[in-house]
């Protein structure tokens, strides 16, 4: 998400990570909840600063 530099979609990190893109959609809730990651608009998401 860093590299992108802007709100990237569960697919896209799948893409480049070669993981599920369900897989990647439990990571990414997960970090939600530690309050890492934020959804700026619908279905993207970012690294909170």
């Amino acid at each position: 998400m860093k590299r992108a530099g802007k709100p990237v979609r569960p697919g896209d990190i799948a893409k480049e990570t070669g993981l599920d893109s369900k897989e990647v959609s439990k990571i990414i809730k997960e970090l939600r909840k530690e309050g890492l990651v934020h959804s700026p608009k619908r279905c993207y998401y970012a690294v909170k600063e």
